[in-house]
């Protein structure tokens, strides 16, 4: 027999205007950001740990942050007929989810986060995603919550940087 629980838990939900362009925004976000690569990783994590946490800091992008995937929802609306520019990024970085699951394995929901980037207008792109001190802060643990409150300035200030180098001519 399943046991079944639930909880409400308040979450922030983030969302961030610029007038830029889609595809500059989105090209110097990713160029910001690292990528991750599990293949390279696979081996050495069962035999090398420390040569694999060195190959993961060598992965890291600005912050400290990699893009683990992306999805063009842009792509797939327009098999709808209705084309737009809309790209989730899964983004975040294994070693910091290693200091959270370490403390509580329930971390492992929110890490990495997911970042949707839209275009609403031509010239103006949307940024949305939760708050990671409010998806980690829900379980209540200390280390997790601050590592989360870490992570809500190191993706604004990605999402600003990305931001600040579409606005330049």
């Amino acid at each position: 027999m399943v046991r079944t629980s639930g909880q409400q838990i308040e979450v922030t939900h983030v969302s961030l205007e610029s007038k830029v362009d889609f595809d500059s925004f989105t090209r110097h976000l990713e160029a910001l950001l690292g990528r991750f690569d599990p293949t390279s990783l696979k081996t050495l994590v069962q035999t090398d740990p420390t040569a694999a946490d060195a190959r993961l800091a060598k992965m890291e992008g600005d912050q400290g942050l990699m893009i683990f995937s992306t999805t063009n929802h842009g792509v797939l609306l327009s098999l709808a007929g209705a084309p737009r520019h809309a790209i989730r990024y899964i983004i975040g970085n294994p070693r910091v989810a290693l200091q959270m699951t370490r403390h509580d394995i329930r971390a492992g929901l929110y890490a990495p986060l997911s970042v949707l980037v839209y275009e609403i207008a031509p010239g103006v792109v949307r940024v949305e995603y939760d708050q990671p001190s409010t998806l980690f802060g829900q379980f209540g643990n200390a280390d997790v919550t601050a590592i989360g409150r870490e992570l809500d300035v190191k993706l604004a200030s990605v999402i600003d940087h990305a931001a600040a180098l579409a606005a330049q001519p």
